[in-house]
C-alpha cells in the first residue's frame, strides 16, 4: 500500500471521528522481541513463553519490536549477530500482538529477500507492520489504528547501523530517522486529521543507562513537530522516560523476549501502557518485567517503583512496587 493511499484513507477516517471527549483507548507497548533462538525454539515446542504477560491481552493494541525476520530465504549478511526466525511462531506472536515494528538493525539480517518474505508473511498472518515496506513510501507509511473514533498513527524508525538496511525508491527496508523526514511524516498524519501519533523508535547506544544527546534532541524534535508520545527500543536496557512539552518521552523499554543477556540489566525491561483520548495521552505507566535465562519474559517487581505519569504534570512518578498476576 502506498504512502499517498495511506493519507487518503487517514484522511477519510478522520473525517468521521466525533466521539464523546471521555472516551479513551489503550494501548501497551514492548521493546525486542527475538523469535530465534531459545524464545523460537520453546514456540515450536508448543511451549507459550508469553504466558505470564496476560497483560497485553487486556489492551485495545498491543505494539512490540520484532527485532528479526521470520523467513526461510536468504543468506546472513556480514555482521556480528545475523537472525533468522521459523514462521512457525508467528501464530504465537499473534496470539498476543496486533502490530508490530520492523523498523531495526536486524530486519534485514538475511537479506532483502528474507524482509520481503517477513513482510508477506507477517500480512498472512494477521499482524499489520510498519517502520519497513518494500520501497522507501511503504516504510514511511503510517499504521492507522481506529477505535471507539479516535484515530492513532503509528510510525517506526531506525537508526542504528547498518543503513544498507535502509528503504530506497527501488529497494525494500526500513525507514531511516532522518529528522526533516520524520517531521513531515507526522505533520501529514496531523494534518489529516490524527489525534494520537506515537513514532517508535530503534535508536541509542547498546548496554547504556541514559539516553545519547542525539536522542534527547530527536524526541524534542518529535514532540515539537505534533507526536504524543515517543517511545523507544534497541539499546537492551531501560533508559529512563521524562515529560517534555507535558508529553512522554520513554527512551527504551528494554528487552521484552530475548535470550542474549550478557548483563544483569539486561534481563529488567518494561511495557508500557498508554491511555489516549482525543487530546493526546491521558495517562501512561511502566510494568518491570524479568527475562530468564532462556528470555521468557515474566512480571517481577520493582523495589523503587518504575515510571508513571498524566497529562497535566511535567513531572514522573514513580508507579508500584506492583506484581502482575494472571
Amino acid at each position: 500500500m502506498s504512502r499517498l493511499y495511506q493519507w487518503a484513507l487517514l484522511a477519510l477516517l478522520a473525517s468521521g471521528c466525533g466521539r464523546a471527549p471521555g472516551e479513551q483507548v489503550t494501548l501497551s507497548f514492548v521493546g525486542d522481541i527475538l523469535l530465534d533462538s531459545k524464545i523460537g525454539q520453546a514456540i515450536e515446542r508448543g511451549e507459550d513463553p508469553f504466558f505470564y504477560t496476560e497483560l497485553l491481552l487486556k489492551a485495545d493494541f498491543s505494539i512490540g519490536n520484532l527485532e528479526c525476520p521470520v523467513a526461510t530465504t536468504g543468506s546472513a549478511v556480514d555482521k556480528v549477530y545475523t537472525f533468522r526466525a521459523s514462521p512457525r511462531t508467528l501464530p504465537r506472536l499473534r496470539q498476543y500482538f496486533d502490530a508490530v515494528s520492523v523498523a531495526n538493525n536486524h530486519s534485514g539480517d538475511y537479506g532483502p529477500e528474507a524482509f520481503v518474505e517477513t513482510l508477506t508473511r507477517l500480512h498472512a498472518a494477521g499482524i499489520p507492520y510498519f517502520g519497513g515496506g518494500r520501497d522507501s513510501s511503504e516504510a514511511h507509511a503510517p499504521l492507522l489504528l481506529k477505535k471507539r473514533g479516535l484515530t492513532i498513527v503509528l510510525l517506526g524508525y531506525d537508526e542504528f547501523h547498518p543503513r544498507s538496511f535502509e528503504a530506497s525508491p527501488e529497494r525494500p527496508g526500513v525507514a531511516w530517522a532522518e529528522d526533516e523526514q520524520i517531521v513531515l511524516d507526522i505533520a501529514h498524519a496531523r494534518a489529516a486529521g490524527a489525534q494520537v501519533v506515537l513514532p517508535f523508535m530503534h535508536w541509542g547506544w547498546e548496554n547504556e543507562p541514559a539516553p545519547s544527546a542525539r536522542q534527547r534532541q530527536l524526541a524534542r524534535t518529535m514532540i515539537d513537530a505534533g507526536a504524543s508520545a515517543v517511545i523507544g527500543a534497541h539499546p537492551h536496557v531501560t533508559q529512563g522516560v521524562e515529560m517534555y512539552r507535558g508529553k512522554p518521552i520513554i527512551y527504551s523499554l528494554g528487552n521484552f523476549a530475548f535470550d542474549l543477556l550478557d548483563r544483569p540489566e539486561n534481563a529488567d525491561g518494561w511495557t508500557l501502557q498508554l491511555v489516549v483520548d482525543q487530546l493526546g495521552v491521558a495517562s501512561f505507566e511502566t510494568r518491570l518485567v524479568m527475562l530468564d535465562g532462556n528470555g521468557k519474559p515474566s512480571p517481577g517487581v520493582s523495589n523503587v517503583g518504575t515510571p508513571c505519569g498524566a497529562r497535566g504534570s511535567n513531572s514522573v512518578s514513580a508507579c508500584g512496587p506492583v506484581l502482575w498476576s494472571r
